[in-house]
């Protein structure tokens, strides 16, 4: 089985495709900058500009949708949204059109997503795959993602998507920008403290991806969250409890964050729960049910 993955020098998809090539799988990646360090066949293309090597469809069975700019980077101005956006959304169209026009016999298309789809609040409501998409700027980019990965069906393929929570790895992303502030002493719960986190460890993010491509769980939507639900506070001193550090700052309050990150704070000081029963019930297991174990593993 050949796989193409977009975004494949990412942290989830650096950690994917290290996956997909030790269990001997046909693995690619699309890069905008293909690099001689990574001992990978690389392809190059640019969405932006409706570029792409041509070979890297050819004989593809599988695609993977990572792509995507990081939402957490910088403040959302109008130009970081359109950023987001078209690294997304315009990014997956891209793809449909070219493997369309090259009538590629395409088997499966698996979409990254975001549990974005349910909002940026802060709600008691344990949210499922069947709920509705929220009404603000994650909801609707969550939508028209989503949107364009379900072209694909009208290519005969099998489409999933993953709705993502906040990934935990030790090469990048949360984890050690949260890190870093407690182990100079200096961390905090962020707002209220209360707001929950959907998190999920890398490895178990990469599992679900796993048994989607090899179809040991049937296509479809998904939240990969781990099952156990925490807030904010429960993540910060869990961390400062195995790092040994104390926490000794009030909460940092929200109007804070919202004067330094603007519109982007939302996701720092809201967040709901998120059911992971669906992942579970098709018989998927998780290797790290609780945010100690994930984070012991980790650090």
């Amino acid at each position: 089985m050949k796989i193409l993955i977009s975004g494949g020098s990412g942290l989830v998809g650096s950690s994917l495709t290290k996956v997909l090539l030790g269990m001997n799988y046909d693995v690619a990646i699309l890069t905008r900058n293909p690099s001689t360090d990574l001992n990978i066949k690389q392809y190059f293309w640019d969405p932006s500009k409706l570029l792409i090597d041509e070979d890297a469809l050819i004989g593809v069975d599988c695609i993977v949708h990572l792509a995507g700019t990081n939402i957490s980077d910088r403040r959302w101005t109008k130009k970081q949204k359109h950023k987001i956006y078209s690294s997304r959304v315009e990014s997956a169209e891209f793809l449909y059109q070219k493997i369309k026009e090259l009538d590629i016999p395409l088997k499966s298309f698996v979409s990254s997503s975001a549990v974005g789809w349910y909002g940026t609040i802060t709600s008691d409501q344990i949210y499922t795959e069947q709920d509705h998409n929220a009404d603000d700027y994650l909801g609707q980019l969550c939508t028209h993602w989503e949107t364009k990965a379900d072209q694909f069906k009208n290519l005969g393929c099998k489409v999933s998507k993953v709705r993502t929570g906040i990934v935990l790895s030790s090469k990048g992303g949360a984890l050690p920008k949260m890190m870093f502030p407690i182990i100079w002493w200096l961390g905090a719960a962020l707002g209220s403290g209360k707001q929950f986190v959907p998190w999920i460890h890398i490895d178990d993010l990469c599992a679900i991806y796993v048994n989607l491509i090899n179809e040991h769980i049937p296509s479809g939507v998904y939240n990969a969250v781990a099952p156990e639900i925490i807030t904010n506070k429960d993540l910060t001193f869990t961390i400062a409890e195995i790092l040994n550090k104390p926490l000794w700052l009030p909460n940092i309050p929200s109007w804070v964050l919202k004067i330094i990150f603007g519109e982007m704070s939302s996701i720092l000081t809201n967040g709901s729960r998120v059911s992971s029963k669906k992942l579970i019930q098709s018989g998927f297991q998780f290797n790290y049910f609780s945010i100690k174990s994930a984070i012991h593993n980790l650090i």
